[in-house]
């Protein structure tokens, strides 16, 4: 009671109040920020209730006060969600330059590029800073919070491909083979050469590899992208066939999409060009072909509760959608405005919820993605349950497509791309580092030769209305004096 009346004196008590409520405790909702009390009839504490709450305020002050727009930390601590925590100091990082994160993501929400976001960096296995700052829902006055469910779209590939690459060291199947082997809808395919006058086709001289479907070198195209003309036309050949993204209500389930492209052209002969595309959607069919169960059965039986990553799922139960980021979007007029519910993004807990996704699919937490990086960058292991051997790790995590290219100074292994010439790329991040990132304005990376993790998380539709997730990259890179 001594420190609490102690803050009071000092004026801190809009702090205290705001940590009440995201405490999501309606009784101590009696704090007023006007510091006119605490009314014990209206919100009576159980005993020893108000010391909790103290403690509560006593350790999130140091962080709170020093913050001019102050962060709302989660009610759970991320060491509750089986993270370990260090100090920045300890680990080679600057505790002072890693606050630098803090008016790089605020100066974003000041701006109007997010309202809301959560960061974590870790270095040699412990978490250096973990913050959420923002709303998670400004129309509902919702804080963010450390353990915020995010739609992580695309970063749903690494997983999809580890649970590939856990079949393979069980000897189901090697990389070379062609996936026609295990979904015939794959026999046969024919390569897109003409656009005019509709199209034209030619047989392949070669079948889809399993690792070429890991690597985006198949062929397969998404329909989103229309760069070329030859995109644009699969685009439309993808939409005639009701072909899903991953990112949205979809009818049935993955099995379908195999089928959908059976017969539609493939934009190169396989293995000769990098193309993102839907190839690890149609690898999370092949883990069910192979598995004999179900992508979301595979991913929570073998992965999440081994890895205990309690949070990440396909789909939500009503009552968990509360806690789902809400998406946004640029306004007309300028400023940031809430897409409204439809199918694009209240697929995670409205719709038919039994097309599983491996491409994009997934809803996770800060916390959880990065105990699964955690596990990658210990070479397969994490809290000594073994995943992957170091071997398959290291083969995942290298240049897999070898003079082909992911991008200016970037390759690609298996599920990750790979920086091969940071000088090119134009960052911070060493060579050697694996990332990607999400359509919703999510991204990580893992950086082996410095033990360091990044993972970034908002939710922006679309994701280039905002360059805070790059830019917070090097923002964790110049935090580094070892």
């Amino acid at each position: 009671m001594l420190l609490l009346k102690t803050l009071w004196g000092y004026g801190q008590c809009d702090i205290l109040y705001s940590l009440a409520v995201s405490h999501s405790a309606e009784k101590y909702r009696g704090f007023r920020k006007s510091c006119v009390g605490y009314d014990s009839n209206a919100y009576p504490l159980e005993e020893g209730e108000m010391d909790r709450l103290s403690l509560i305020f006593f350790l999130f002050s140091p962080a709170l006060l020093g913050a001019q727009e102050l962060p709302i930390e989660l009610a759970e601590p991320l060491a509750a969600q089986g993270l370990l925590e260090g100090d920045p100091d300890e680990l080679g990082l600057s505790s002072a330059r890693l606050e630098r994160i803090d008016g790089l993501i605020s100066a974003a929400i000041d701006d109007e590029e997010i309202v809301g976001a959560v960061a974590l960096v870790a270095r040699r296995g412990r978490v250096a800073y973990g913050k959420a700052f923002g709303m998670a829902d400004s129309n509902d006055s919702e804080p963010m919070k450390v353990d915020t469910l995010f739609r992580i779209a695309s970063m749903t590939k690494p997983i999809t491909s580890l649970a590939v690459m856990m079949l393979h060291e069980e000897g189901s199947f090697l990389l070379r083979d062609p996936i026609a082997k295990y979904i015939p809808e794959f026999n046969d395919p024919v390569i897109l050469t003409s656009v005019s006058d509709g199209f034209e086709t030619r047989a392949a001289q070669s079948d889809i590899t399993i690792q070429q479907l890991l690597t985006h070198t198949s062929g397969i195209s998404y329909g989103f992208i229309s760069n070329t003309l030859e995109r644009e036309r699969l685009a439309q050949l993808y939409d005639e066939a009701g072909i899903s993204d991953g990112i949205s209500g979809t009818d049935g389930v993955i099995a379908d999409l195999s089928r959908q492209l059976d017969g539609l052209p493939l934009l190169f002969e396989p293995g000769t060009e990098f193309a993102y595309g839907l190839s690890t959607d149609v690898l999370g069919h092949f883990v069910e072909v192979v598995s004999g169960v179900s992508l979301a059965e595979f991913f929570e039986t073998r992965i999440f509760g081994p890895l205990r990553m309690r949070d990440s799922r396909f789909y939500l139960e009503a009552e968990e959608a509360e806690r789902l980021a809400s998406v946004y979007t640029s306004a007309a007029g300028g400023g940031i405005r809430e897409v409204p519910a439809g199918p694009t993004v209240s697929y995670p807990y409205v719709g038919p919820r039994s097309y599983y996704s491996g491409g994009a699919g997934l809803i996770s937490t800060v916390g959880d993605y990065a105990r699964f990086l955690q596990m990658f960058l210990n070479g397969g292991e994490l809290d000594g349950v073994r995943l992957l051997s170091r071997h398959s790790v290291g083969l995942m995590i290298k240049n897999n497509i070898g003079n082909l290219s992911a991008g200016p100074g970037v390759k690609f292994g298996l599920g990750f791309a790979v920086v091969d010439d940071p000088g090119v790329l134009g960052d911070l991040r060493s060579e050697g580092t694996y990332y990607w990132s999400g359509i919703f304005h999510t991204r990580f990376f893992v950086d082996p030769s410095e033990q360091l993790i990044g993972v970034f998380m908002a939710q922006l539709s679309p994701r280039d209305g905002a360059t805070v997730g790059n830019r917070f990259v090097n923002v964790v890179y110049q935090a580094i004096v070892d």
